[in-house]
């Protein structure tokens, strides 16, 4: 059987939250891997380093939301129901390389342009995950 190549539409997929351009298509992704050593110290020598194994992993996901154009406000509605359960999800890119369980740790709004209602016409959003497994 073969197997489809990944939709150009598709950026990121958080548990089945699709980072896509008909949903919450974002500009930029930030990720900050770090990996653990222990230091012992040692007489008359510098200290002594050993590797203790991977560190945190954090990613941040910035972009601008234009509803008018492409994506819905439920998309950033979804997310934050997502962040309250406590859950983490896995995180899998566009090409189907699974990235690991990621929690939401913070979302960020920025509303602009806005209409009669308090409806904001343009939305710019910061998603702040951490690896969990």
């Amino acid at each position: 059987m073969a197997t489809r190549p990944p939709s150009p539409r598709t950026l990121l997929a958080l548990g089945m939250f699709v980072f896509g351009m008909d949903s919450l298509a974002y500009a930029e992704l930030q990720r900050k891997m770090d990996w653990r050593h222990g230091k012992s110290e040692r007489h008359n020598a510098r200290p002594a380093s050993q590797y203790l194994g991977p560190g945190d992993d954090s990613i941040s996901i910035e972009g601008t939301l234009v509803p008018e154009l492409q994506g819905s406000y439920g998309s950033i509605k979804r997310l934050i129901e997502m962040a309250e359960t406590g859950d983490n999800w896995p995180l899998v890119d566009g090409n189907g390389e699974v990235w690991g369980n990621f929690e939401i740790k913070a979302i960020d709004q920025r509303h602009r342009v806005v209409m009669a209602g308090g409806i904001p016409r343009v939305i710019d959003f910061g998603i702040d995950l951490t690896r969990v497994d």
